[in-house]
């Protein structure tokens, strides 16, 4: 039986510019903990695709994982220009939230 990370590089191979499989194949990598793997997927997503802004918020909280804390800034940052050009509201207030929390703010607070 092939595990879920074969599957998703099979369908892959039949559409390699398909940002969802790349996403979820990222994202799978993440949940065996090959951090290094799945960075480089969201990495080259995001260069491929850069208007794909889940990806920018899955990045940022694997660096964050990670305690890269200034790579999620720089990623959270990234990501909020693009979700911002893009118009794509409930992504933006995802990644401003995590952005905030990272940074120390309480949005709570104001």
């Amino acid at each position: 039986m092939k595990s879920r990370v074969e599957q998703l590089q099979e369908f892959l191979k039949e559409d390699i510019n398909d940002s969802f499989l790349k996403y979820a194949l990222a994202l799978e990598y993440v949940r065996v903990e090959e951090n290094d793997t799945a960075r480089d997927c969201f990495l080259k997503l995001i260069k491929d695709d850069e208007n794909y802004v889940a990806s920018y918020y899955q990045l940022g909280k694997l660096n964050e994982s990670l305690n890269e804390v200034e790579k999620a800034i720089e990623i959270y940052k990234n990501g909020i220009e693009i979700a911002k050009k893009i118009k794509d509201v409930k992504t933006l207030l995802e990644l401003q939230e995590a952005y905030n929390m990272l940074i120390g703010i309480d949005e709570d607070e104001f």
